[in-house]
């Protein structure tokens, strides 16, 4: 399977950075106790830091933000999902185990402040590329509902779009099934290249120790659009 960023996005969004972390042979289930005592930490920590400085000021959120404007999208209106966890979080509206790949997966937005999709490899065809959404693109989403995804970045395979930094689809969903699965980091700008690969390093050691299996990282930009898992 090949991953890569669309031509024209690459034209357009130079400054676009684009983690991709591969795993195999992975075993998900109920998270261990770890993990959401620690996932229930942050967020009261987090929770916390939000009275002080509100849900847009956080560095992160501000800088994805400021791309979903370039891209044409309200950010208002269409809020990526590691913004919309946070304002959860600044409600105390906390969230809830569901199993270790999305704990981990919703763990890591939150740590990293930028949107994170993990989709399950099995329910993919044919190459993924990532592109920008126009008025025919979208998906019945996680949330229960059609999403449109108008000047938003998407990920397609054979059968269409099928995720992005907003919400992601029913059709890709990890489950404790699955065995196989494709992470998308949608990285901050304004890190080095080295940044984003410590970054990377960090997520796919921290997961493989939770999932057992095998994982590799790529990082797609503008000088290295492309990789093959």
């Amino acid at each position: 399977m090949k991953v890569s960023l669309n031509p024209t996005l690459n034209t357009q969004h130079p400054e676009l950075k684009i983690g991709i972390i591969h795993y195999t042979k992975i075993v998900v289930a109920q998270s261990p106790q770890m993990i959401k005592g620690r996932m229930q930490l942050y967020q009261e920590n987090l929770y916390l830091e939000m009275q002080e400085t509100p849900v847009t000021a956080q560095a992160g959120i501000a800088e994805w933000r400021q791309l979903w404007k370039k891209f044409g999208a309200d950010p208002n209106r269409y809020r990526h999902s590691a913004e919309s966890l946070m304002r959860r979080i600044s409600k105390q509206n906390y969230v809830t185990p569901c199993q270790s790949g999305v704990d981990l997966n919703n763990f890591f937005s939150l740590q990293y402040e930028i949107p994170i999709g993990l989709y399950d490899l099995a329910y993919l065809k044919g190459n993924v590329e990532i592109a920008l959404g126009n008025e025919e693109t979208g998906y019945e989403g996680l949330n229960g509902r059609y999403n449109s995804l108008n000047n938003i970045l998407y990920s397609r395979d054979e059968e269409g779009a099928f995720g992005s930094p907003f919400v992601d689809s029913k059709r890709t969903a990890v489950s404790e099934t699955t065995t196989d699965a494709l992470q998308i980091f949608y990285l901050r700008p304004s890190l080095s290249d080295n940044q984003c690969g410590e970054l990377l390093a960090s997520a796919g050691k921290m997961f493989n120790q939770i999932h057992g299996g095998d994982y590799n990282t790529a990082l797609l930009t503008n000088a290295a659009p492309s990789t093959t898992l």
